[in-house]
């Protein structure tokens, strides 16, 4: 029964570092200091989409899971979880990469408004 709370936990985490990398963005506008944590989370998100790779999580939920007596998938996070909620179909190649361009895409986004409201408002200057 512990396993398929800790797997529930996994997921949970897995979920808040989809939303983070998705929207972190925001909280760097907010204070900048965070894109020392945002831009590595970035870059590893897209690396797992571009390159097909899965998330280290998964495996840990899927042993989680199992170890509690449940079943695992075969699938990786995103297509097992998210998919289902954008897409009927199977998660695609061609989807991971518009994944992965979408998270570059609005981050730069956002990265680029939080580079105009320093060079604005004069932050990182030396007085």
């Amino acid at each position: 029964m512990v396993y398929n709370y800790l797997a529930d936990l996994v997921v949970l985490l897995h979920a808040l570092f989809v939303l983070f990398v998705l929207l972190g963005g925001f909280l760097v506008h907010w204070r900048p200091v965070i894109a020392w944590g945002h831009i590595p989370a970035v870059i590893w998100a897209a690396s797992i989409e571009f390159l097909g790779w899965i998330c280290p999580l998964t495996p840990m939920e899927n042993m989680l899971r199992n170890k509690g007596g449940g079943t695992g998938y075969a699938t990786g996070f995103v297509e097992h979880y998210i998919m289902p909620l954008l897409y009927p179909a199977a998660l695609t190649r061609n989807m991971q990469i518009g994944f992965g361009l979408t998270v570059l895409g609005l981050n730069l986004v956002i990265y680029l408004r939080v580079w105009q409201k320093i060079r604005e408002t004069g932050e990182g200057k030396s007085r």
